[in-house]
């Protein structure tokens, strides 16, 4: 099925751009996975993404995301609730100063608790400790519908949009093959 999709790009340019979130509902705590773990990011990024066409490393092999993990520049952190894995994201620094949020979500029984803005917080905050000149990222209309208006209450300003056209399934993947009860 052919569809129309809406990709916004946002960054900040400078710390003080950054509103911070409220306290969650909920207590987190945040790890860094310091070592390159592809079971782990394979499955944050099905669990997480799975709700929302993220299509694109699906089909990467081990190899494929051992490789993109072991590249200089590229971070993963965890957020945990109660032990139990809530959401990651994934940051990439690029040229010139520029880190991308490269991927940031959450597992579907965390949306809802004022997570993902915390979580977003959290995110900003380590792009510009490492340094960044530039915290960029980009959102689809694929994403959750509030993922826009969560990045820009967080202090993210558009500074390009995209309109494309892709062919997708009928409907979005799910966190595995089966997981929907109706499969």
């Amino acid at each position: 099925m052919w569809k129309q999709i809406v990709t916004y790009h946002l960054e900040m340019t400078h710390p003080s751009q950054l509103v911070p979130a409220r306290k969650p509902h909920i207590a987190f705590s945040l790890a860094q996975v310091e070592l390159p773990c592809p079971p782990l990011n394979r499955f944050l990024y099905a669990a997480v993404g799975g709700d929302w066409y993220w299509l694109d490393r699906l089909g990467w092999s081990y190899a494929q995301w051992q490789s993109y993990l072991e590249r200089e520049g590229v971070e993963t952190w965890a957020a945990y609730v109660s032990g139990t894995p809530a959401g990651y994201f994934e940051l990439e620094t690029q040229a010139d100063g520029n880190v991308e949020i490269a991927y940031f979500g959450l597992l579907p029984q965390f949306i809802g608790q004022g997570l993902g803005a915390a979580l977003l917080t959290a995110t900003v905050e380590r792009a510009w400790a490492i340094g960044a000149r530039r915290v960029w990222v980009h959102t689809c209309s694929l994403d959750h519908p509030n993922a826009l208006l969560g990045y820009q209450a967080r202090g993210f300003r558009v500074f390009d949009i995209v309109h494309t056209e892709q062919d997708l399934p009928e409907r979005s993947p799910g966190p595995w093959p089966g997981a929907f009860p109706e499969d």
